[in-house]
């Protein structure tokens, strides 16, 4: 399985991850969408670097020209609600991809936010039997969420590849899901991997809760 962590190398990249982290800018959540928005542009164009091409004919005025276009159907799945600017920056590339989103979120057995349950209770998706999915979450806490929205979207159909793209994940998470996805057609991709959880199961030291960061706080 490959792993790729961005933060590894210096890039742009680096920018948009000081701002969604940095608590004196985070709170303006017009900007803090955007640059979430921005990660999710630049992991899609990592991202189609892998992805098989086809060489198609196009006219001009003047001539006939060859160009290289990608040759596989994609599917971008996204968790509900914080991984909707995501989901948006990456469908900024993949124009073209169908789409599919997974209402899935944590059920705490007491009030100290300390024991949960993962439980899905929607889900909206195209038939995905033998295309590239995508799928996204701009947090990797536990990798729990992940691992059940993929078990839920098997009910489309097997992918042939399968992309997990987040922004920042735990070590605990990376794991997890190298274990629990196919090894030999999964690839995953992360902005930034962090060392550990708190006892909430909340990335250390992460950014906080990327969905109230990005519509305001729930109640």
């Amino acid at each position: 399985m490959e792993i790729n962590n961005f933060s590894d190398n210096n890039s742009l990249l680096n920018t948009f991850i000081r701002e969604i982290r940095d608590i004196t800018i985070q709170n303006d959540r017009l900007r803090f969408r955007r640059n979430i928005e921005r990660i999710g542009e630049i992991m899609a164009y990592e991202i189609s670097k892998k992805l098989s091409y086809k060489t198609v004919e196009v006219t001009t005025p003047l001539d006939v020209a060859e160009v290289t276009v990608p040759n596989e159907e994609i599917v971008i799945a996204t968790i509900l609600r914080a991984g909707l600017p995501f989901h948006h920056g990456m469908l900024n590339y993949f124009d073209g991809a169908e789409n599919a989103f997974v209402s899935a979120y944590r059920k705490y057995k007491e009030t100290g936010h300390q024991s949960f349950d993962i439980h899905i209770e929607y889900i909206a998706s195209p038939l995905i039997e033998g295309k590239t999915l995508i799928l996204t979450d701009p947090m990797l806490a536990t990798g729990s969420s992940m691992e059940l929205t993929y078990r839920a979207l098997l009910t489309k159909g097997t992918p042939s590849h399968i992309h997990i793209a987040t922004i920042i994940a735990s070590r605990q998470a990376v794991d997890y899901c190298a274990k629990n996805f196919p090894e030999e057609k999964t690839t995953i991709w992360a902005a930034a991997i962090d060392p550990g959880l708190n006892e909430s199961s909340y990335i250390v030291p992460g950014i906080g809760d990327a969905g109230d960061l990005s519509y305001g706080e729930k109640n």
